[in-house]
């Protein structure tokens, strides 16, 4: 697909998205501003039910679908994650895009600076962060995972794919585990780029899952609600290793 094609295609996701998760805002979380990679960054914050700030959590970042902004973080935060998170033992941490980059873009600058700050600010289990995000999220959690691996246990997308995917960023993904859902009906026919890059890194030795969500279309029900408990269970599954052997072999 050549990159005007995936443009648009962005743009039409992006429209789809935002409608889509209208009215969907659950119960709040903390709001805050930071500056990193020279600019203002706004998020959000889910911390765990019985919070310490003395003890170490798993911590999750995750990044909105559509365009990124705080209104959609607040409705994936709602749908998928928060629940989860208080309920499990994560913090959840979640920007919006600067300046209205996305992050596979020109938001991408704010990292590494916000991700160190974190670190800074919560004790974070291993140093290292859980990726996830829905379609335009979930191409950015492959998109950050690939620049900067070190910061990293998994990356989760339904859907998502590396931008611009090249050799050298599916090597620095290997040894990060990777889960990767698509709908059965997805419109924009991610299916096969999915695959082909789950396949490359199970070949490399990754803990790598594809899974095609059967009678689903781009956004995804089955990761929502009182089905959001199968995201965890991946980042479960990161927690124990990446490598063969150290986890389990299905997707959740």
């Amino acid at each position: 697909m050549t990159r005007v094609g995936r443009a648009t295609m962005m743009a039409v996701a992006a429209c789809a998205w935002l409608c889509a998760g209208a009215g969907s805002v659950g119960a709040e979380v903390r709001e805050l501003t930071t500056k990193a990679g020279g600019t203002t960054v706004h998020y959000k914050v889910v911390l765990p039910n019985g919070y310490d700030p003395a003890k170490t959590y798993p911590a999750l970042l995750t990044f909105g679908g559509g365009p990124q902004t705080m209104r959609t973080v607040d409705n994936d935060l709602a749908r998928n994650f928060r629940a989860e998170a208080e309920t499990r033992g994560y913090i959840v941490i979640s920007p919006a895009a600067p300046d209205g980059d996305l992050f596979f873009e020109r938001g991408v600058r704010i990292f590494p600076e916000f991700l160190t700050q974190m670190l800074e600010n919560y004790r974070i289990e291993g140093r290292r962060f859980h990726v996830a995000g829905p379609s335009n999220g979930g191409i950015a959690a492959f998109h950050v995972a690939a620049r900067f691996p070190e910061y990293f246990r998994s990356v989760t997308a339904f859907p998502g794919y590396l931008w611009q995917p090249s050799t050298s960023k599916l090597q620095a993904l290997e040894g990060i585990c990777v889960f990767a859902y698509v709908g059965e009906h997805d419109d924009y026919r991610w299916h096969d780029e999915m695959k082909r890059e789950v396949e490359y890194l199970r070949s490399r030795g990754t803990l790598a899952r594809y899974s095609e969500e059967k009678g689903q279309p781009h956004r995804i029900a089955t990761l929502a609600g009182a089905q959001a408990g199968r995201l965890f269970e991946g980042f479960e599954l990161a927690r124990k290793g990446c490598r063969p052997g150290q986890a389990t072999a299905t997707v959740p």
